[in-house]
């Protein structure tokens, strides 16, 4: 093996981050040098050392190399208490097995047999039995534990010790699978929170120091190495490398990124050795939004969920009464033992319990979730999942959501004895002060130092232009709209472009035209909603009507509306949702301007690429990716995870009343009625399961 050089942190090469000031040392000599090797990071193929002092000046950098270690061993001893907190909740399961076994197999009779499983029985059912007593202390009396611990108890006292203690033993069984089920489907959203980044590479005078990416301002450079997770979103600055992007967009294939390219905190630096300059604080960064809207997704519940739980509500009490009916009347009416109705009476208990429907349905959407968040959709609840599986119409915002936003000047028209320097001279100096995509298209093409003393008093108006004072005249640049509220008149004009009007002193003095490409797979996207049966694609935008005519054409989109405001954009939506019938509309967009639109949609879906954070923070669905095809991929999970959802629905409640009849009459035994209920509640957990793994193909 080469020799790896570590040492310097000005180098790239470097792969110690703490100990700046520390002499190179090849890798092979790392155990010599002791005091060194406690802060070298390994690189591939090599074992970091730890434990080891450390002797070097930079007390902060050791600071935060011992606040690390002490995380990771915390980190271990929560760990090492949840495998411990398992072993005490599991062996009262695996001992009460082995005696319940041994009760049935042993040929035990009378006092001892009935020892033998109350001993299984007390092992397996106190920790039932308490909390039904606590439920009926808050008043929850007829909660699934109350069900199975009635029937348990009617099954010994008539002296049916076995499946009294089977009753309780696959009761816990069924338990299991639904947390373990349960957990997977969070985990599968919840994974999403591994990308959460420990430190920052930090690069300070004194070379590089580890720190919390918390503690990392705007416009600090952070050092980036082979291996390590981007803590903060920022732009490349030096290194050419590959990025997993996988836990934030769902893209599998590597990313390469070089200077001036756009990176996301959360992603995994594959190869080589980058400097970032950071962007956005930590609270704003990509992965902390989208930690943000992983914990908010059990909040907004799907009306088939809370149907399932008022259901619930109704249905036990309804079925309790049922069992205390069947183990009263007919003995009285037909003159038989007590023992055989009451004995029918916990069949009956033990069937109807809800379990399978009440952990089924949510599991299903927890699961439908996490399958979108592996393919880079983040869903902020079971309802929006529920609501894209009934949409007929999606509407589309133009700039940023079907093109690329990336704006270029193709063409500058000066007019009454302007030259072209002069437009752009001026244009540029009025959009200095905006962050808008086509302001910086400006500014790139004008690539000359502005004055901030030839400006002043500028105001930007939304949706139509910039009006400020340019060397002590008034000047406008924007669309056909804001000069008409200036009264400038403007000419008929059949370019390509986005139009930009420049006038001094309400003269129109020159005109930009600006175009803009079609993002890649747009048309795509389109074609795989209209595959997906979506009614109509709608498409709205500030631009002229012959440009947005133009591109909706190329996208075979048919129904456009143009030269919106944004709040008109809001009232046009309004008038989509009335026509759309019972059916979701969605909107789809990415720009500040969008929020009141998304908000307003049944369903808003905001890119989470290039999008503002206010889009994302108003939106119900985030495409990590921004590809267009994604939203027609979203429609056939919720469509999927519906199915599956009504799937357990049907088999919980056939399968139960099918065991009840069958129980009332004397057929079905408590060993059915045991399947009927943990049998089901797994068969229908399984089922739920497929959602997680969702492709297309299915």
């Amino acid at each position: 093996m080469a020799d790896r050089y570590y040492g310097n942190s000005g180098s790239n090469d470097c792969g110690c981050v703490t100990c700046p000031d520390t002499p190179a040392v090849k890798a092979p000599e790392l155990k010599q040098n002791q005091t060194h090797a406690n802060h070298v990071q390994a690189g591939p193929g090599l074992t970091a050392l730890d434990g080891i002092g450390c002797d070097c000046d930079d007390d902060d950098a050791c600071s935060s190399t011992q606040t690390n270690r002490r995380n990771e061993e915390k980190k271990e001893q929560r760990i090492r208490g949840i495998i411990l907190r398992y072993a005490r909740e599991n062996w009262q399961l695996g001992a009460s097995f082995t005696v319940f076994f041994y009760g049935l197999f042993s040929g035990l009779e009378g006092q001892a047999k009935f020892a033998v499983f109350a001993l299984a029985y007390i092992l397996i059912a106190r920790g039932v039995l308490a909390d039904a007593v606590k439920g009926v202390v808050k008043g929850r009396m007829l909660d699934e534990n109350f069900l199975m611990g009635i029937a348990s108890i009617v099954a010994f006292t008539i002296g049916e010790y076995s499946e009294g203690v089977a009753v309780m033993l696959f009761y816990q069984v069924g338990q299991m699978a639904e947390h373990y089920a349960l957990n997977r489907s969070k985990k599968s959203i919840s994974a999403l929170l591994d990308i959460q980044p420990v430190f920052a590479n930090i690069k300070a005078p004194t070379g590089v120091k580890r720190v919390d990416p918390s503690n990392v301002k705007i416009g600090d450079t952070i050092v980036v190495k082979a291996g390590e997770k981007i803590p903060l979103d920022g732009t490349v600055i030096s290194g050419n490398s590959s990025l997993d992007t996988s836990a934030i967009t769902g893209e599998s294939l590597p990313a390469s990124v070089g200077r001036e390219s756009g990176v996301y905190s959360g992603s995994i630096n594959l190869s080589a050795v980058i400097e970032v300059r950071v962007e956005k604080d930590y609270e704003n960064s990509t992965v902390s939004k989208i930690i943000e809207l992983v914990e908010k997704t059990n909040q907004n519940k799907a009306k088939t969920e809370k149907f399932i739980t008022k259901f619930a509500k109704v249905y036990t009490p309804i079925v309790v009464m049922a069992a205390i009916l069947i183990a009263v009347f007919p003995p009285l009416l037909l003159a038989e033992p007590f023992s055989k109705w009451i004995y029918r009476a916990a069949i009956f208990l033990v069937v109807s319990c809800p379990c399978a429907l009440v952990i089924s349905v949510p599991l299903g959407y927890f699961g439908g979730i996490g399958g979108a968040a592996r393919a880079g959709i983040l869903i902020k609840g079971g309802n929006f999942l529920e609501a894209l599986k009934d949409v007929g119409t999606v509407v589309f915002d133009k700039t940023g959501t079907l093109t690329m936003g990336n704006f270029e000047i193709n063409r500058v028209e000066a007019l009454n004895g302007y030259t072209e320097a002069d437009i752009l001279r001026i244009s540029a100096h009025l959009e200095g002060f905006s962050n808008h995509p086509i302001a910086r298209a400006i500014s790139q093409k004008y690539d000359n130092p502005l004055d901030q003393g030839d400006v002043r008093d500028i105001t930007e108006i939304p949706g139509k232009g910039v009006e400020g004072l340019y060397q002590g005249a008034h000047a406008l640049i924007g669309n056909e709209a804001m000069m008409a509220e200036y009264g400038v008149d403007v000419p008929d004009y059949n370019g390509s472009g986005t139009l930009l009007f420049v006038a001094i002193d309400r003269h129109l003095c020159g005109i930009l035209s600006i175009t803009d490409e079609l993002k890649k797979g747009a048309a795509k996207g389109i074609q795989a909603l209209k595959n997906a049966g979506i009614d109509q694609v709608v498409m709205l935008t500030g631009d002229r009507e012959g440009i947005a005519r133009r591109i909706a054409g190329k996208l075979g989109i048919t129904r456009v509306f143009s030269q919106l405001l944004p709040h008109e954009k809001v009232g046009h939506l309004e008038s989509v949702i009335k026509t759309a019938g019972s059916k979701k509309v969605v909107f789809v967009g990415d720009g500040i301007n969008d929020a009141p639109v998304l908000s307003r949609a049944d369903v808003g879906i905001a890119m989470g690429g290039l999008g503002s954070d206010i889009a994302i923070e108003a939106a119900d669905v985030v495409l990590m990716t921004d590809e267009i095809t994604k939203i027609a991929e979203a429609v056939h999970l919720s469509r999927f995870t519906g199915r599956i959802i009504w799937q357990n629905i049907i088999l919980a409640l056939g399968v139960k009343a099918l065991i009840m009849v069958l129980g009332v009459v004397g057929i079905a035994n408590m060993w059915i009625a045991i399947f009927g209920d943990v049998g089901v509640a797994i068969l229908a957990i399984l089922n739920s399961g497929r959602a997680i793994y969702f492709s297309r193909g299915e």
